[in-house]
């Protein structure tokens, strides 16, 4: 796990160094324990390492062939490289270190950039092939490992977080007030959308599942290697008679794959499923070792949601060490400074304040590896939001007696009325049908921009950056909202979030349900395994049977690491939110109705409204504003 900076210019012009070394520094956080540089001529690569696997030096980068003819700089992991290694030493490899960096080199100089599909892991890289005169580079399948990039005549700027092209003096920095002003007028997913953009101008991000080629003349090539989209069609594994035992046995391997390591690991858990999950499989995958200390697990614990009873029902099976983490709002207020810069973005709530916490307890108990139960969320279907999709689908297919059933089921367990939510599915699957219409499609977008324009809390001035692209999101297939999801929001943006926070601390984070073995897996099997009755993630739930507390795998309400923010603005916080309300920036910023947001305010404070979400939304972008530096302010550090 590391950090990393490039630099590529035109017309053979030499690389700045002092620029490389400060692109380098200002993600020193990344990758604490050792740095390097490589120049060539127009060629700069620097990097920053968070040692995880081989400590010693011959894991070191700017990493280079025997020949000295490619150079690789690497963040992330390859889990599957002891295997990758045997593969490669029968065609006659020879290897100096003991880690995943060198199998990722020399897997390039075996296969090319046909490499990539053999890999199982998180990664960026750049790889300077000096032979073809190319720079060649790649983030994983899911885009758990980010990878910025700056085109400009200068040349083009690489890094592992924004900062990094910030602090290189070639990029002047600039707000991106499209990004801005979705976020800050749009709603639940509409305003996490995680795309190739980003809230600065010009600076963009390598999509998920994408690699690129880029030569010395500048030609830039990119190019998708992996997507769900790839996976519609596929037909269910015929010699998979058990699917459950078949999930099963996939994600034990995904949970061991993501278990080695040489610094001590640890697990983020709730009284979720995703979670136990895990927890639980480590705890089987060392069964009989007595020789490894307890696994430590950090637990978020709130009064408004208390989930001790999932919790400690998952630490008498696991022998777990339990370390819990109780926030004082005013301390999260403090972080949320600090942890946006950090960001370099703002983000989807103070629930990733959260996150920055726990990443920090962690670290302050020695923990360098954590993992988490990030990802199931999406591709096994586990938001409330997507019974809405799987009924309309039914729908779609002219199977309304089993909506109807499923409806039903759904209201025993979770409570509604059935006949309504049947007549919402009909008007959500006919709207989302007359999408196909190009016509409608025009009317929805100038529709939703008319709605957007109608917020009271800003002024014309934002509503003029609005893109005109936006018209809502309506998909009636299960399929298609959960490719969104994976590729579009929430996974993207929480993505983003988990790794600045966890490197933040200098901590690894792991997701093994984001093993891409899984996603396929899960993907060819039809809606039935994701969402039965009242249960999401049927197919998970089923292949945890016996294996974590009941409690746990018949739970149908969904928390994660909930944020009580509504209570704390109108409480513990209040005087922090009424001074940045005040403050000379927010008056003098010309897109807030400070008026009618202090009115709405004193309402939350009564109890009367909860504006908690898109006042937190305000809060974070001023300061965010106010953060826009190259290096971490001290009252930072």
């Amino acid at each position: 796990m590391c950090g990393f900076a490039g630099m590529v210019r035109p017309r053979g012009i030499p690389v700045d160094q002092v620029a490389l070394e400060n692109m380098s520094a200002a993600i020193h956080h990344r990758g604490p324990d050792a740095d390097g540089i490589y120049i060539s001529g127009p060629v700069g690569l620097a990097s920053r390492r968070l040692s995880i696997l081989d400590l010693s030096i011959f894991g070191h980068q700017p990493m280079s062939s025997p020949d000295g003819q490619v150079i690789l700089v690497f963040n992330g992991e390859i889990y599957n490289y002891v295997e990758l290694r045997k593969e490669l030493e029968a065609l006659g490899h020879i290897f100096r270190s003991t880690g995943d960096t060198e199998v990722l080199l020399h897997a390039y100089l075996a296969w090319g950039r046909e490499c990539l599909y053999r890999l199982n892991g998180m990664w960026a890289f750049l790889i300077y092939d000096l032979r073809q005169r190319k720079v060649f580079g790649s983030r994983d399948r899911v885009g758990k490992k980010p990878l910025y990039y700056y085109r400009s005549d200068e040349g083009v700027l690489f890094g592992s977080e924004i900062k990094a092209i910030l602090a290189s003096g070639y990029y002047t920095p600039r707000k991106n007030w499209a990004k801005i002003s979705e976020l800050l007028l749009a709603d639940g997913l509409e305003s996490q959308v995680e795309d190739k953009h980003t809230f600065y101008l010009e600076i963009d991000q390598v999509p998920a599942g994408h690699a690129f080629e880029l030569d010395l003349e500048g030609r830039f090539n990119e190019w998708c290697f992996w997507s769900p989209l790839s996976l519609r069609g596929l037909d269910p594994e015929p010699s998979i008679r058990e699917l459950p035992l078949a999930f099963y046995e996939t994600f034990k391997s995904a949970c061991s794959f993501r278990m080695r390591s040489d610094v001590p690991v640890g697990v983020l858990l709730s009284g979720g499923i995703d979670s136990t999950s895990i927890l639980c499989c480590l705890a089987d995958l060392r069964n009989g070792d007595f020789d490894l200390d307890p696994i430590s697990a950090f637990s978020y614990q709130a009064k408004e949601y208390d989930e001790s009873l999932y919790i400690n029902d998952s630490v008498r099976q696991t022998g777990v060490r339990l370390i819990q983490y109780s926030p004082e709002p005013r301390r999260l207020w403090d972080s949320l400074e600090k942890m946006l810069w950090y960001q370099d973005e703002p983000v989807h709530s103070m629930g990733a304040v959260l996150s920055f916490e726990m990443y920090r307890l962690a670290s302050q108990r020695g923990v360098r590896v954590i993992l988490h139960g990030g990802g199931a969320d999406e591709y096994l279907a586990g938001y409330p939001s997507f019974f809405q999709h799987y009924w309309s689908a039914l729908l779609k297919s002219g199977k309304a007696r089993e909506a109807w059933r499923e409806i039903g089921a759904y209201c025993v367990a979770r409570g509604g009325r059935q006949w309504p939510l049947f007549q919402n599915s009909l008007r959500y699957l006919c709207k989302s049908e007359l999408r196909r219409f190009r016509a409608y499609q025009e009317l929805a977008r100038w529709n939703r921009r008319r709605e957007l324009r109608k917020h009271p809390w800003f002024t014309a001035e934002l509503f003029a950056h609005l893109p005109s692209n936006l018209q809502g999101y309506l998909e009636p297939s299960l399929d298609g909202a959960i490719e969104r999801a994976i590729t579009s929001a929430p996974l993207p943006v929480y993505l983003r979030i988990d790794d600045r926070n966890s490197m933040a601390h200098s901590i690894e984070a792991r997701a093994p349900f984001l093993d891409h073995r899984l996603v396929a897996l899960t993907h060819q099997q039809s809606a039935h395994w994701k969402i039965r009755g009242p249960l999401t993630k049927y197919l998970l739930r089923e292949a945890m049977r016996q294996r974590i507390p009941e409690s746990v795998r018949t739970r149908v309400d969904k928390w994660g690491f909930p944020v009580p923010a509504k209570q704390w603005f109108a409480g513990e916080l209040i005087e922090q939110v009424e001074d940045l309300l005040e403050s000379q920036e927010v008056r003098e910023r010309g897109i807030y109705n400070l008026d009618k947001i202090r009115k709405d305010y004193a309402l939350h404070k009564k109890g009367l409204t909860d504006i908690s979400a898109k006042l937190f939304d305000v809060v974070q972008f001023e300061l965010w504003c106010n953060l826009r530096t190259t290096q971490r302010p001290k009252h930072l550090m």
